[in-house]
């Protein structure tokens, strides 16, 4: 095109150019009739008050002003949040019923449990990335260590073998150590606690010398030198923590056990709404005090492009962590 024409629009033009964005916005941001016409609901597998119930709650706040309509949550923990999970796979495919899930409600704890009621894999019909929680592999000071290397050598000269806590038997925590020990090509004893807290506290008192778990509860620790931290258990370096490096870096790309949360509703809803939820929830986690919100509660944002691209990510987080399953014989008896 010429010069002229590539110029500043006229009026006219301009108020032409401005209606043409406005139809062309995603759906998402006009007043639609339809879907959603009625209040929705979240079910987050886990009590309320912990890391699960603050994403939950963060999300479907943004997503309803987005939607117009307001979200009903519903907190029903137990089993590893089987009982949750479960509800929601057995609800009607309507979009009006989703879940919070994550790699230990809907990952896990389908792995090692042999009396979950739902095939993972195929029960529900994936909405959208959240974001991940970065786990952080830490030590007690007391152990002669400052990097992943210093700790294989340590681990493979331990007699008897080096343990590592964890939440739970078939927890997260319980996997990353797993996944750590295969890594290493060390033998490694796993100690199970009943939470987070209980774990942490032996941790810190010295009593168990390892520990892979959620960085927001271990940073404090960190900070006043209770813990000390080796190296980030994922892909990349944490915002929260930025001069420590990943394990990538360390030399140990294999060990990547970030905690995943994400959207998703009973298999069969029609696509349509699940990717009218999708927009929804993506444009929550564009607005910068949602990100900033989500940064505090120790959760890096990562949307995923679309819902197939999420179901590309539950597929291959599941077969990465049945391989460490497998391997580490993990079972809830």
């Amino acid at each position: 095109m010429g010069s002229e024409e590539g110029g500043a629009l006229k009026p006219a033009m301009q108020r032409r150019a401005i209606l043409t964005g406005l139809l062309a916005l995603p759906a998402i941001a006009r007043a639609q009739p339809g879907f959603p016409d009625r209040p929705l609901r979240l079910v987050i597998p886990w009590p309320p008050g912990g890391t699960n119930d603050i994403v939950g709650r963060l999300a479907t706040e943004g997503m309803s002003l987005r939607l117009g309509q307001p979200f009903i949550i519903e907190n029903r923990g137990g089993a590893g949040g089987m009982i949750g999970a479960d509800m929601v796979a057995k609800a009607p495919p309507d979009g009006y019923t989703i879940v919070l899930g994550g790699s230990g409600s809907l990952t896990l704890t389908a792995l090692v449990n042999p009396r979950v009621p739902f095939d993972a894999a195929t029960a529900f019909a994936p909405i959208g990335l959240i974001g991940e929680g970065p786990n952080v592999i830490v030590v007690h000071p007391s152990l002669p260590v400052r990097t992943m290397r210093e700790l294989q050598d340590y681990a493979r000269r331990a007699n008897p073998p080096m343990a590592y806590a964890s939440p739970g038997v078939g927890s997260t925590g319980h996997a990353a150590g797993a996944m750590i020990a295969q890594a290493l090509g060390v033998e490694m004893v796993h100690v199970p606690y009943r939470g987070t807290g209980p774990a942490l506290t032996d941790v810190v008192a010295g009593r168990v010398p390892l520990f892979a778990n959620a960085l927001a509860p271990m940073l404090p620790h960190i900070q006043e030198g209770r813990l000390r931290a080796l190296a980030i258990a994922g892909a990349r370096r944490s915002p929260a923590a930025p001069d420590l490096p990943s394990t990538g870096e360390a030399g140990f790309p294999s060990i990547i056990a970030a905690t995943w949360y994400g959207l998703l509703a009973p298999s069969g809803t029609p696509p349509d709404r699940v990717a009218r939820l999708h927009a929804a929830l993506n444009a929550t986690l564009a607005d910068p005090a949602a990100q900033r919100r989500l940064a505090e509660g120790g959760i890096d944002v990562e949307p995923s492009e679309s819902p197939d691209a999420f179901t590309r990510y539950f597929a291959e987080d599941r077969i990465r962590w049945a391989r460490v399953v497998r391997g580490a014989d993990m079972r809830v008896e």
